[in-house]
């Protein structure tokens, strides 16, 4: 199994859930350290950014003759910068693009064409609900995972009659580092204040990670297309 963005939130998680029901894992990020650290069996860590398709393919190839074939794929990585349309440097719509919608274009093309002709495979694909709905200072995070959600859904109607599952997991807001890439503290000051009418309980990553699993458990002809998860009390 792949799982992108394993450094740290829900990719660090599910890497853990995972290593401990017995899969072999290829940990991608750009932050080695962390994944190593984790001293996991049968994994093999690699500082890969998913912008580098080359990179990405080089990594997979190299976990399959290691360990075989890739069965699953989890596209997690992920960057979150939240700002003023009108006030927001250009080039932080560049970077959600480049990261959440060509990186997990990336994932899938390492591993589809494998996946396909062994007539089996899963791609989980890590959306939000804001690939749902809109949110104030998200329209270019909106616009990347109403991205993720449409691809998907395209992407399972075309491998479905191959036997590959397709799986949205959409989380609400998750206590992860996410928040920390948005360079405005008054929209951070502002998510600590939504946080609190919550009761100040939002989902964990290891949440994310049981709906991942969940999700991926399932025999192979049982494909659950998306799973929506957010905190009872986020009401947006």
């Amino acid at each position: 199994m792949v799982i992108t963005g394993a450094s740290s939130g829900i990719g660090l998680a599910t890497a853990k859930l995972l290593s401990a029901k017995g899969h072999a894992l290829l940990l991608l990020a750009r932050r080695i350290e962390r994944m190593t650290e984790l001293n996991l069996p049968n994994t093999l860590c690699r500082a890969v950014d998913v912008t580098d398709r080359n990179a990405f393919t080089a990594a997979v190839k190299e976990a399959e003759q290691k360990f075989g074939p890739v069965d699953a794929l989890v596209n997690n990585a992920g960057v979150m910068l939240l700002g003023n349309i009108e006030q927001q440097n250009p080039n932080e719509w560049d970077q959600m693009l480049d990261v959440n919608v060509k990186g997990l274009l990336n994932g899938v093309h390492a591993v589809t064409e494998g996946m396909m002709a062994r007539k089996a495979g899963t791609i989980i694909n890590i959306s939000s609900v804001a690939g749902r709905k809109t949110f104030p200072n998200h329209v270019v995070y909106v616009g990347t995972k109403f991205a993720v959600h449409g691809m998907s859904e395209n992407l399972r109607e075309e491998l479905s009659p191959h036997n590959v599952r397709v799986v949205v997991i959409a989380p609400g807001a998750v206590e992860t580092e996410l928040l920390s890439h948005t360079t405005s503290d008054a929209i951070k000051t502002g998510y600590q204040a939504w946080k609190q009418d919550m009761g100040g309980k939002v989902l964990s990553p290891e949440d994310v990670a049981n709906a991942i699993d969940f999700a991926y458990s399932q025999p192979q002809y049982v494909c659950i297309r998306e799973i929506v998860l957010a905190a009872t009390r986020q009401g947006a």
